[in-house]
């Protein structure tokens, strides 16, 4: 943001919020807590401001709070808008650019209206701006550029992956009935079948042929998915990262295959040229999987905020009381066989 778009009615603590400046904000909150009731020239407050910029940390330190967070998040602007709406605001080109798709930001606008709403009372979830839109049309509206672009990339990422899947479906497929060292010709069954390197290349090969059809049934399902703006929050990232994790482990049960057919030839002493080869075939998988291994870890960010909203829902301590139960049953159980079993016959009377 350029110094000339800032409003001179702007103070320290709202500066400190815009441009970043997490400590200082925090500083200004700890010294003078009243600082949170200042209205700016547009009638917005620090939440307004902080969901607005996206400045995570602010927005939780503001809402520890108790007395002013029930005032602030009341507060609507000089055009109707409250802080859920505040949410479809963002200042798209002055955002830094990260190297994740589409999808992926909009699933975080997803999780900032999710974070906001919680906060938000009840009776403002319906209210209408000075245009007639609730929080939620607003953030929609504000977003449909995004979403488009959101679908057509989770399209084309669905496709090129469907199409390396069914490649290494094809390929492991086909070296099911190629195993190494060929068959035997009079019996039929493989050569090398008493190797222990035979069994993991059978298995392996297997499971690498099971998750690639997997993954493509994961990706055809996100293709032919009705892409609704509540799916781009948990429904579609969740169907990309499985699909993701299915492939990943074809690919790398794919290189086990390939590793115990190099190890097998080896033994037999076969020409280094095939082994050369079916090195060559699998550098483009390889390749594939490490391109894609960043977009995979982006995904699993999108599991750090749904942990932490499980782990206020569910009653751990009334979970543990219950797991508690059957552990003492079981070990009064054992403790009664155990007496049983040390204590001495008595005698007979004779």
């Amino acid at each position: 943001m350029a110094a000339g778009d800032i409003p001179e009615t702007d103070t320290p603590l709202f500066l400190a919020t815009k441009f970043g400046c997490v400590e200082i904000a925090e500083e200004i909150l700890k010294r003078y807590p009243q600082a949170v009731e200042h209205i700016d020239d547009k009638g917005r407050n620090i939440l307004h401001i902080a969901i607005k910029f996206r400045r995570l940390s602010i927005f939780y330190h503001v809402t520890k709070g108790e007395v002013p967070v029930k005032r602030l998040v009341r507060k609507v602007d000089n055009e109707g808008n409250s802080i859920l709406h505040a949410v479809g605001m963002k200042l798209k080109d002055d955002m830094p650019e990260k190297l994740r798709g589409p999808a992926l930001e909009l699933r975080d606008e997803m999780l900032w209206f999710e974070r906001v709403k919680l906060i938000t009372p009840a009776h403002f979830l319906e209210h209408r701006n000075d245009t007639k839109l609730t929080a939620k049309q607003f953030f929609s509206k504000e977003n449909k550029e995004l979403r488009t672009s959101a679908t057509e990339w989770l399209k084309r990422t669905s496709e090129g992956c469907t199409v390396v899947a069914v490649l290494i479906a094809t390929v492991a497929f086909a070296a099911a009935y190629t195993v190494p060292g060929g068959p035997n010709s009079q019996t039929g069954t493989p050569v090398l079948v008493n190797k222990p390197f035979f069994a993991i290349f059978t298995v392996t090969d297997v499971l690498s042929l099971s998750f690639a059809l997997t993954s493509v049934v994961i990706f055809l399902s996100i293709v032919s998915s009705p892409f609704r703006l509540e799916d781009f929050k948990e429904s579609l990232p969740n169907k990309l990262m499985f699909g993701f994790t299915f492939l990943f482990l074809s690919v790398s049960m794919m290189m086990f295959a390939f590793g115990s057919t190099v190890l097998l030839m080896i033994q037999k002493r076969e020409s280094w040229t095939k082994v050369i080869l079916y090195a060559l075939s699998f550098l483009p998988v390889g390749i594939f999987a490490l391109s894609y291994f960043p977009l995979y870890i982006s995904l699993a960010e999108t599991y750090k905020y749904l942990l932490k909203k499980l782990k206020g829902v569910i009653p751990w301590k009334l979970f543990s009381k219950v797991l508690s139960i059957p552990t003492y049953l079981f070990c009064c159980c054992c403790r009664n066989l155990c007496t049983n079993s040390l204590e001495l016959p008595r005698s007979q009377p004779t």
